[in-house]
């Protein structure tokens, strides 16, 4: 009785069944609501703990100079970026020491070969070499200095003078004709500094300046200039077509086996016109055993020369110059010391977009040597006209007139007193030279060029067979 009465009473109090089962449906979303957040920070305090691991690693990874295989990534990203930081200054620092640096390099080969005929040289292939660097020279006050070096290499003689032949038909050849040493070789032949001083203004806004140059140079890249006729690893093959002959084959200009010389120059420039220019300037050099440094200090040889740019066949321009030199220790055709002296002119001139013409003479005043008169002329047509721009089609020709005394003892004069004539002819003829050329771009720096020339009268010799040369030279240059 006591029981059930009771359990009445209890259900009086207790909540009904819709409402147990809210509750617990209310515990058990609460009982899940916890267990996510749990479970939600477990990962955020791992997290953490990474964090400050990589924290400590990258501290660690960071005080070290090298970057190691387990390197953290940002910590190799890091590093990289101040080694890139690092060399840039670096680079920067070096620019500012040589951004005035200027390097030219260069690589000549020919291959030539007589054709028609049997004679003791028939073909013949050389290489040659140059490097060259221009370095500032400091400055005092407004003028500027410059500081040229230009080292040479190469071997092989090249064909140089066939049957008394007042010309080489290669001026590319590591020596010059008559030199007797063949081997490969590497030599300073370059070595000047020059000082530039303007007058009236500063190296930006003068209008004329003065130009000292000292040192052993080469005296044709000052003198006798001409715009398609001066460099044989780019246009003329031909000694007589490169310089006036009577200054370099006929031995005036007095160089070492080599080309070049010790020597002094002094130029006055004048730009007031500009592009319209003139320039008046003088040299002395050293010559014979004086040009290799040997038993001489009077600089024997002395030019000077006169040149202005001008611009004629409607704004084209062109080059004049006309020069007097005198050599108190040159050579006459039959050995002899003499001293020489001649005057020339050398000029070159554009009369279309893409063609330039030049010509060039030499009158011997003073002295005996093989031919006292010089003429050459010619020019050269760009290979725009037919779409190839970087090529270029030459054609020159040259005349070399015979002096008068050595006309007359050409057929008996022994210089070398070995019993036998030196030429054994009577040398009444004119030397004819004709040189055509084809300068193909293979590809950027490199040029091939088909070469063939033509010497009729050798030497002056009117009953010496003509000269026929075939060649091919190959120009690379940076």
């Amino acid at each position: 009785m006591t029981l059930a009465t009771a359990l009445p009473a209890a259900a009086d109090t207790d909540p009904t069944t819709a409402e147990l089962v809210s509750e617990i449906k209310r515990l058990s979303l609460r009982l899940e609501q916890l267990e996510r957040a749990k479970a939600a920070e477990a990962p955020v305090e791992q997290r953490v703990k990474k964090l400050e691991d990589e924290k400590t690693l990258l501290t660690k990874s960071l005080s070290e100079p090298t970057i190691s295989a387990e390197e953290p990534e940002l910590a190799a990203r890091l590093k990289a970026a101040e080694t890139d930081v690092l060399s840039y200054k670096k680079g920067s620092k070096i620019i500012d020491v040589l951004g005035g640096i200027k390097v030219g390099a260069g690589m000549t080969v020919v291959g030539q070969n007589l054709v028609g005929q049997q004679l003791d040289k028939e073909g013949q292939l050389n290489w040659r070499g140059d490097v060259t660097l221009t370095i500032p020279g400091g400055t005092i006050g407004n003028s500027k200095g410059t500081i040229y070096t230009h080292m040479r290499m190469g071997q092989g003689r090249g064909l140089q003078t066939v049957d008394n032949s007042y010309s080489s038909l290669n001026a590319t050849a590591f020596q010059r004709p008559g030199a007797d040493n063949s081997d490969a070789a590497i030599d300073l032949v370059q070595a000047w500094y020059q000082l530039d001083m303007p007058i009236g203004g500063d190296q930006r806004t003068a209008k004329s300046h003065v130009e000292i140059t000292a040192g052993k140079m080469d005296p044709f890249g000052f003198f006798d200039q001409n715009a398609v006729a001066n460099d044989e690893t780019r246009f003329f093959i031909n000694q007589a077509l490169v310089h006036n002959p009577l200054l370099d084959a006929g031995g005036d200009m007095g160089v070492d086996s080599l080309g070049f010389s010790p020597g002094v120059r002094i130029a006055y420039v004048n730009e007031q016109e500009k592009p319209l220019t003139w320039r008046l300037q003088a040299g002395m050099f050293e010559t014979g055993d004086g040009a290799a440094f040997q038993n001489s200090t009077d600089f024997p040889f002395r030019i000077l020369q006169g040149e202005t740019t001008q611009r004629f066949f409607d704004g084209l321009e062109g080059n004049y110059r006309i020069y007097g030199w005198q050599n108190g220790r040159a050579t006459n055709f039959d050995g002899t010391r003499a001293a020489h002296m001649g005057i020339g002119f050398s000029l070159d001139q554009k009369v279309h977009d893409y063609t330039t013409l030049f010509a060039r003479y030499g009158y011997q005043l003073k002295g005996n040597p093989r031919f006292d008169q010089s003429l050459s002329f010619g020019g050269e047509v760009g290979g725009s006209y037919w779409s190839r721009g970087a090529d270029g089609l030459g054609l020159a020709f040259g005349l070399s007139h015979t002096s008068e005394a050595f006309r007359d003892k050409s057929r008996t004069v022994d210089a070398n007193n070995d019993g036998t004539p030196d030429y054994g002819y009577k040398a009444l003829a004119f030397e004819e030279l004709v040189e055509l050329y084809y300068r193909y771009r293979v590809m950027p720096r490199f040029d091939l060029t088909p070469d063939f020339q033509l010497i009729r009268h050798p030497g002056g010799d009117p009953s010496g067979a003509v000269v026929y040369a075939l060649g091919m030279r190959g120009q690379l240059t940076y």
